[in-house]
């Protein structure tokens, strides 16, 4: 997906940690960083979830969302809302998760094959406008994301 496009909205099957949905119509005028993720997958327990909790917690209190996105595009059958709330629970996760929408069509879910995302872990930036600035496939390192975010929010009108 080319950057600076529209964010296409997000197909949630489920939400965990928020009493409300959440759509990226509701949330411009704020930075949204999605992190697409999968409770098995590696690079996604050992490097990507610490980065998204850092996140959450460094710009807490700014105009910035950060939203877990479980995707799942293998073991399908093991890797269900209840391992994700275990998962969850154990990396003491407390920012909003959506639950990828399963595809009828194909293994790969709704909202991965919209941001045409590679695989997991993911980092999705979109601005206050509704516009996806980054789609970056595996890690990423916590000063580029920091200084990425650092512009975004500096940006906000």
């Amino acid at each position: 997906m080319r950057e600076n496009v529209q964010a296409p909205p997000l197909e949630v099957s489920d939400w965990l940690n928020t009493k409300d949905d959440l759509s990226l119509s509701a949330l411009k005028g704020k930075v949204v960083v999605i992190h697409a993720f999968q409770i098995f997958c590696p690079a996604c327990v050992c490097h990507a979830t610490p980065q998204a909790k850092k996140i959450h917690e460094q710009f807490k209190g700014q105009p910035l969302q950060l939203i877990g996105l479980h995707t799942v595009f293998e073991h399908h059958d093991v890797m269900n809302k209840a391992a994700l709330e275990t998962f969850i629970h154990e990396y003491g996760i407390s920012f909003p998760v959506a639950i990828d929408k399963p595809s009828k069509k194909n293994s790969l879910p709704m909202t991965m094959k919209k941001y045409q995302l590679r695989g997991t872990p993911s980092l999705l930036a979109i601005d206050q406008y509704g516009k996806l600035v980054i789609n970056h496939f595996g890690q990423i390192s916590d000063m580029q994301i920091g200084q990425i975010l650092g512009h975004l929010l500096a940006d906000i009108d």
